[in-house]
C-alpha cells in the first residue's frame, strides 16, 4: 500500500514519547537499507516484502510503502512492544485493547472508527476494510 500510517503512543490524549531504542530493536534485524542522516529504514521480511520507515523525532514513527503479512505481523510486534498505536489517517485507529480507547486524543476517538487489532491478520483487515 502506498500510503503513510502512524505508529504513535498518547497519554491523556497527548502525544507520548516512543521508545526509539526498543522500535530499533525490533526494526534493525529487517533493514536492508539504513540512512542515520534521515532516520530512514527499509525493512523486508524473509518474503521480500517491503516497508519504507521514517522515525519522526520521539513521537512517531511513519510506514510507507508497506505490504504483506510479514510486514503487518512485523506492525504488530512494533505496537506490542512499544505500547502504542496505530493510526490510518482517513481511515481507523487501531489499538491492542479497549483500554487504550481512552489514552487517544478525543478528535481520533469522535471522528474516526476506533479498532482492536492484536495481531498482523487483524491489522490487515482493519484497514482493508477501512
Amino acid at each position: 500500500m502506498s500510503f503513510d500510517i502512524f505508529v504513535c503512543r498518547f497519554n491523556n490524549g497527548e502525544p507520548a514519547p516512543l521508545d526509539m531504542s526498543a522500535a530499533h530493536e525490533v526494526l534493525d534485524p529487517y533493514a536492508v537499507v539504513q540512512d542515520p542522516e534521515t532516520d530512514f529504514l527499509l525493512v523486508s521480511t524473509a518474503e521480500g516484502e517491503e516497508a519504507g520507515v521514517y522515525f519522526n523525532g520521539p513521537t512517531g514513527i511513519t510506514f510507507n510503502r508497506f505490504a504483506g503479512d510479514g510486514i503487518m505481523d512485523l506492525l504488530a510486534v512494533l505496537l506490542r512492544r512499544l505500547d502504542a498505536v496505530l493510526v490510518v489517517p482517513g481511515g481507523p485507529t487501531l489499538i491492542r485493547q479497549d483500554a487504550d480507547r481512552e489514552l487517544l486524543p478525543a478528535s481520533l476517538r469522535e471522528e474516526w472508527p476506533v479498532v482492536v487489532a492484536r495481531t498482523g491478520a487483524e491489522i490487515d483487515q482493519a484497514i482493508r476494510d477501512s
